[in-house]
């Protein structure tokens, strides 16, 4: 069987989901196919019948809207049982094809791609992730770690400004074993490229510290070939190669058009693709027996690489029984929670301390506790408190080093992190100013979406800030955060609620952690670590049998609200002090719980949190008030502002007494 037939097999198969789901993009599947096959077939090292092994080749289709191009790959190799009935509920409800490949969705699936650039930002992820494992753990004759990670992007991945931030990043870090493939095809939906595009692509990558190739025709094999094989070669440096292609190649009247991108070609051009690509069979989904022979010869190939490593593995274990029972740890998901037991990890000093200060000492214990746990910061380390002392900072020199510099790089250095952890048998935390959590955030989406337990510190939490004004005072972002699905958003009062934040960020399997920090130093105000594990919880209850109103705070406030509480009680005022460091935690209790630290029958309730009230009206309920910031803050000293806003003990008290 030639191999055209084979690369035309993923065209057609790509083309029949397309057209029966009467919704997607062939454009990048019938042109990028030859580029996708030549690799997955003769370069890539992964086996269909281990899609988790770990010394896998990884490949993310940035591109995601190409997805049909990656589902039809997936069929043919065998993947994870991935049936021709799947590829037919393409884009269906509750289908294994969904419109964007989706993580711990479709087998052989390496990330959830579709906002493009973000497939890239992984990739330098899982490569920056290769290059730390296997600097820590291979020996001479043991390349445990020794993987390549594939991207191939196309011209709207590379316009969007995270592609600029983390490809940068790789070039500085000396990622030699990230390749990125290029589907240049000159076209997007308004257009050609030349409408907003005309920069020098692989200028610009040379310029990242990237070795550039080319590939003139993206129908040749051969020339493909060669080109990824000198990308293989290049160990010092990433490789970019632009591959020249066609969109909709093989549909006469779409080819090299706009149309082609993004909509089903049509009963009549499905039936001209195959009449141009000479594929006999008219029938749609219909796979010759021989493609599928061919197919199945190649994983088997990938079978015997990955048994050819496990016999290595094994002898790596018997020389060096220390480094594997380590390699282990790395990988065993629940070594953490034996910080439950640590007495002196829930020792606190009962001072007063910023929240960021604590944060930074309570790092700089479980870094010896968690020893995968790597990181850094967006340039702001030291204001952040986030850096891991006698560690060394990972550098293309020193890829054992435990500190990661993203630089000013928010978006990019999120996306790394998710595809750090994407690789596995790596802890991974992020740190910035809270208010630049807005750069963050489509990356952290895809990581509540994926459900992978990044950790993010974000300090300077409020109008805390002060003098910084209202540009570095977050107001709208702890709503912002706390409306995403499947993220927790810590914000602690005092040690003990940092140290329970970090224990949940650290132990947590599938969900994302924020750990929000004051700048300012916060009393302490005796905080609970279970109950602060719950989310919320009676930090001072009322004296009496009835309670008189509810004060609900978090992070800097709560210490605010206790002593309100204290001014309410000399007027005869019984009142309840909740902390609530965590909302999302909080709701995932039971009723009874929750019951137990709101009662429904107390309506008189007071939010304090000096950020916007929008997230807290399910709790304050329709008799509730509020002590939020609900503008964009100014600029003075944080003292005043705290004052000018109203969150002082006297301001919550009067409201109580109003409200009563």
């Amino acid at each position: 069987m030639n191999k055209e037939m084979a690369v035309n097999a993923v065209r057609i198969l790509s083309a029949d989901m397309i057209e029966k789901a009467n919704s997607g993009h062939p454009g990048l599947p019938l042109g990028a196919a030859p580029a996708a096959y030549e690799l997955w077939a003769n370069h890539m090292s992964h086996n269909p019948a281990d899609p988790d092994w770990m010394n896998r080749d990884r490949f993310i289709l940035s591109a995601g809207h190409g997805s049909a191009m990656l589902y039809s790959l997936l069929h043919l190799f065998g993947y994870g049982d991935l049936r021709m009935e799947d590829l037919k509920q393409f884009r269906q409800f509750g289908s294994l094809t969904p419109g964007h490949p989706e993580y711990r969705h479709t087998a052989g699936v390496e990330a959830t791609t579709g906002p493009l650039g973000a497939g890239l930002g992984m990739a330098v992820g899982m490569a920056a992730a290769e290059k730390h494992l296997a600097a820590k753990f291979n020996r001479d004759g043991y390349p445990v770690f020794d993987h390549y990670t594939y991207a191939m992007c196309g011209d709207g991945c590379l316009m969007e400004g995270i592609s600029s931030e983390v490809m940068s990043l790789a070039g500085t870090l000396g990622l030699g074993k990230l390749i990125v493939l290029y589907d240049s095809n000159c076209i997007t939906i308004e257009g050609n490229t030349d409408l907003a595009f005309t920069e020098d692509v692989s200028g610009r990558f040379e310029a990242f510290g990237f070795q550039t190739l080319e590939v003139g025709d993206g129908t040749d094999l051969e020339e493909i070939g060669r080109a990824i094989a000198a990308a293989k070669a290049e160990r010092d440096k990433p490789s970019f190669i632009k591959i020249r292609t066609e969109i909709g190649y093989g549909v006469p009247k779409k080819q090299g058009k706009p149309c082609a991108h993004g909509e089903p070609l049509g009963e009549d051009n499905v039936k001209a693709l195959r009449k141009s690509l000479g594929w006999q069979q008219e029938e749609a989904f219909f796979v010759p027996d021989e493609v599928y022979a061919h197919y199945r010869e190649l994983s088997v190939n990938g079978s015997r690489k990955q048994a050819e490593w496990e016999d290595m593995f094994v002898k790596y274990g018997c020389e060096y029984p220390r480094l594997k029972a380590e390699l282990d740890s790395y990988y065993d998901e629940n070594a953490a929670q034996s910080l439950l037991e640590d007495k002196t990890y829930w020792e606190c000093e009962e001072k007063a301390e910023a929240t960021r200060n604590i944060s930074g000492k309570i790092l700089n214990y479980i870094k010896d506790k968690v020893p995968n746990l790597v990181g850094g910061s967006a340039d702001l380390g030291p204001s952040n408190k986030t850096v891991m002392n006698g560690e060394g900072d990972f550098s293309a020199e020193e890829p054992e080093g435990r500190n990661i510099h993203f630089g000013v790089r928010e978006l990019g250095m999120a996306a790394v992190a998710n595809g750090m952890l994407l690789h596995g048998g790596l802890k991974v935390y992020t740190a910035t100013f809270f208010v630049f959590v807005d750069y963050m955030k489509p990356m952290l989406r895809l990581s509540s979406l994926m459900g992978i337990p990044s950790i993010s510190v974000l300090s300077h939490d409020s109008i805390g800030v002060g003098e910084d004004g209202p540009t570095h005072e977050p107001v709208e972002q702890l709503a912002m955060l706390r409306s995403m699905p499947n993220m927790h958003v810590f914000r602690p009062a005092d040690e003990r609620e940092t140290k329970a934040a970090w224990f949940s960020a650290v132990t947590s399997l599938c969900t994302p952690t924020c750990l929000v920090l004051s700048r300012q130093a916060l009393p302490y105000v005796g905080g609970d670590a279970e109950g602060a594990l719950r989310g919320g919880y009676v930090l001072k209850y009322e004296k009496g049998d009835e309670i008189d109103a509810v004060l609900l705070a978090s992070g800097s406030e709560v210490g605010v609200a206790v002593e309100a509480a204290g001014l309410l009680e000399k007027d005869g005022i019984d009142v309840r002090v909740v902390s609530m460091p965590c909302l999302d935690i909080f709701e995932e209790q039971d009723e009874e719980y929750k019951e137990s630290v709101l009662p429904g029958r107390v309506r008189k309730r007071v939010v304090i949190e000096a950020g916007s009230s929008l997230c807290w009206g399910k709790y304050a309920g329709i008799d509730g008030g509020y002590v939020t910031v609900d503008c964009f803050g100014a600029s003075a000293p944080a003292g005043q502002l705290f004052e000018k806003f109203g969150f002082t003990a006297q301001n919550v008290a009067g409201k109580v007494k109003k409200m009563i």
